[in-house]
């Protein structure tokens, strides 16, 4: 290490979060060496940070949990995103809702070996989502949720030291900038979502345009529904774009407007009156009812109302 302090090629072997201190301890060794000065203690230093973060590295490459892919559409294709992944530094995934490319996305970096040196941060635009999304991947590897697998939402941090995948808010990412201005914590990073266009999310695509060129070991997912993806492509130096199909199932739609169930009845109530027209009208089958409303007041009315059906198997 002494003669070789500004040769880097050493930091392949260590976590990318310590890559920045340790450059600075070489950079410091080189130029006390240049000058003649003692070298000993921070040469003991660096020989510390470096044998530490290598340790922490064999640890992380050891944990890698075995990668299995359920039966969704994005399993069917995962010969083409791998081959495009590992020959660009960004690709676009475009996909109806039901390809799975949310869970199995994040599996595919990892069986492609990345999460070992930095994190895969995988972003979503809301807490429930990183959570909710977190937990399902942890679930389908078999392990502890903040093990291989944890998320950071507000108030929030279930992630570990050996954690490879990390779900967020695209909010979490931005704040970590400020600290990290060239996110070497990462080593791949899947921005989800990302024809909803938020004001996160196109700072973030924004700002890793910028990035890339410093990070040439950073890897980026873009994925969209099939909404804009060229201009994506386009953002990132004609990036490939590879599409996934859906998976959807037949869906019955009725217009019931709430004053022709009854002028007296509220919203909640009238769930619940729709509730028994579908529950007569299937009698014992089974299924799952999804009901979009406005805001979390009308959600925690609808459910205060359900609880308190004689609705027979609800729950």
């Amino acid at each position: 290490m002494k003669e070789e302090s500004l040769d880097t090629s050493w930091l392949a072997e260590c976590c990318s979060g310590d890559w920045p201190k340790l450059q600075k301890l070489a950079r410091d060794l080189a130029r006390r060496q240049q000058l003649g000065k003692p070298c000993d203690r921070l040469q003991q230093r660096l020989d510390a940070v470096l044998e530490s973060s290598r340790q922490r590295y064999a640890q992380r490459r050891a944990a890698v949990p075995a990668i299995h892919y359920p039966d969704l559409p994005v399993a069917r294709e995962i010969g083409r995103l791998r081959e495009a992944f590992d020959q660009n530094q960004v690709i676009i995934v475009a996909g109806e809702t039901g390809s799975g490319k949310t869970t199995q996305l994040p599996k595919l970096c990892l069986e492609a070996g990345r999460g070992v040196r930095g994190l895969i941060g995988h972003t979503q635009p809301r807490r429930l989502a990183a959570r909710t999304v977190a937990q399902r991947i942890a679930s389908e590897l078999k392990t502890e949720l903040g093990a291989s697998v944890g998320f950071q939402v507000r108030f929030q941090d279930q992630v570990s030291a050996l954690s490879h995948i990390k779900l967020m808010t695209d909010g979490i990412l931005l704040a970590e900038i400020q600290n990290d201005p060239l996110l070497y914590r990462y080593d791949t990073l899947i921005i989800d979502e990302a024809h909803e266009r938020s004001l996160n999310i196109d700072f973030l695509l924004g700002y890793l345009k910028l990035l890339l060129p410093k990070r040439t070991d950073l890897k980026v997912v873009i994925t969209s529904a099939t909404i804009d993806v060229e201009r994506f492509s386009r953002h990132f130096d004609n990036a490939p774009v590879i599409e996934v199909s859906g998976r959807t199932y037949p869906v019955e739609t009725r217009y019931r407007p709430l004053e022709e169930l009854s002028p007296e009845l509220d919203q909640a109530e009238a769930i619940e009156q729709a509730l028994w027209e579908l529950h007569d009208e299937g009698g014992r089958q089974q299924g799952d009812v999804l009901v979009f409303l406005s805001g979390e007041r009308e959600i925690r009315a609808a459910a205060l109302q359900l609880r308190k059906s004689s609705l027979l198997g609800l729950e």
